[in-house]
């Protein structure tokens, strides 16, 4: 995938599933890696990444 693909589908999972769009591509990456399928699962991970960036940080 293409950084810019990847952004696109990242955005669009964060605003249709909010919060749980994180967790739910992460649990896909470990899902894929674990079925020997490395290359989707760096797909997804990269797709958690830019989802984190989006939310920004933390605030106490």
């Amino acid at each position: 995938m293409r950084a810019m693909e990847i952004h696109d589908y990242a955005r669009k999972l964060l605003q249709t599933r909010g919060a749980d769009a994180i967790a739910e591509a992460a649990q896909k990456a470990a899902s894929l890696e674990k079925e020997g399928n490395a290359e989707d699962a760096a797909n997804w991970r990269q797709i958690t990444d830019a989802m984190k960036q989006m939310r920004g940080p933390h605030q106490s």
